[in-house]
């Protein structure tokens, strides 16, 4: 069998796999090792794996290239070794990974270089996804599968602290699906949870990569829009708001369809979410108050009140 067929089987595997010469000099980088590491077979291969390369760290950030490197120790000693350590991505961000060192003999039985195989630890992995699992769950809202309130409450927090630094506007809409409770009453509440489902999928797919959107609680929504203007924050909310009245589900033989009322407020200079949200409520409250299916806008620079389908 030739090399091709070698490096063809290597570049298939999921683990990183690179060789060295008995100078550290790489001689071969297959695909996985691209992946993980970032580096590309180009960047390296001719090169020594070192600390301006491939480092390889302890938990705590010691540097093993000139002390404790394993693949070094092996090309001494011809000993294999297996040890779990970071490795220093390209971009910068340290990886967990497991790392196993096997010398290669040459004709004359001496060692004529080594062989490293790395891949991701599993442990640590297996970790990381099950707090990403644990931040979904809860930070979700389980009935709509968009933020709940808690992740409401964090994005403010991160809304002030742009605010406070850069003096980024933003903008806050709530929404309110009207006469709601006569969804249930009429249809029950499987057929009000899949309105709310239906509510949440149609403004979440309308909305920017930057926008966020979340369950406040019972029927009512909030959106968060950083770098915004009324104009922008107006033409949202209608629409949206056009959105919910054109949509229907069907239950049991019958069309569902409901409509939601807006209220927005643009942050002032310095002006904490809270407050924004405060105000924003009292939009939503005047748009119940006018008949619902409506938007008011509170513009802090007029002080008064627009609205839209009023």
């Amino acid at each position: 069998m030739d090399q091709r067929f070698y490096q063809t089987l290597l570049d298939a595997i999921t683990d990183g796999v690179y060789f060295v010469d008995t100078n550290k000099n790489i001689t071969y980088w297959n695909k996985s090792a691209e992946r993980l590491s970032g580096y590309t077979a180009e960047e390296v291969v001719g090169n020594v794996c070192s600390e301006k390369l491939l480092r390889h760290e302890t938990e705590d950030g010691c540097v093993l290239c000139n002390n404790g490197c394993p693949l070094s120790a092996t090309l001494k000693d011809g000993k294999e070794r297996q040890e779990n350590l970071f490795m220093h991505h390209k971009l910068g961000h340290k990886i967990p990974i497991n790392v196993q060192a096997y010398p290669m003999i040459g004709p004359d039985g001496n060692i004529a270089g080594a062989v490293e195989i790395f891949s991701e630890n599993n442990e640590s992995l297996n970790v990381r996804r099950e707090m990403e699992v644990l931040r979904k769950e809860v930070l979700t809202d389980k009935l709509t599968g968009i933020g709940n309130r808690r992740y409401a409450e964090i994005t403010m927090r991160n809304l002030d602290f742009a605010m406070e630094q850069n003096h980024a506007p933003f903008g806050i809409l709530f929404i309110d699906i009207d006469d709601f409770k006569l969804v249930n009453d009429t249809y029950g509440h499987h057929a009000g949870d899949n309105v709310l489902r239906m509510v949440a999928q149609n403004m979440s797919k309308s909305l920017r990569f930057l926008d966020v959107l979340c369950r406040w609680g019972g029927e009512e929504f909030v959106i968060f829009i950083p770098n915004t203007t009324f104009s922008t924050l107006s033409v949202l909310a209608e629409r949206l708001r056009l959105l919910i009245q054109n949509s229907w589900l069907m239950h049991e033989n019958q069309k569902i369809s409901v409509t939601a009322s807006f209220g927005g407020a643009i942050a002032r200079s310095h002006e904490p979410s809270s407050t924004v949200l405060s105000r924003a409520d009292k939009q939503l409250y005047l748009s119940k108050d006018s008949g619902r299916n409506c938007i008011y806008i509170d513009i802090p620079e007029q002080k008064k009140v627009a609205s839209s389908n009023c």
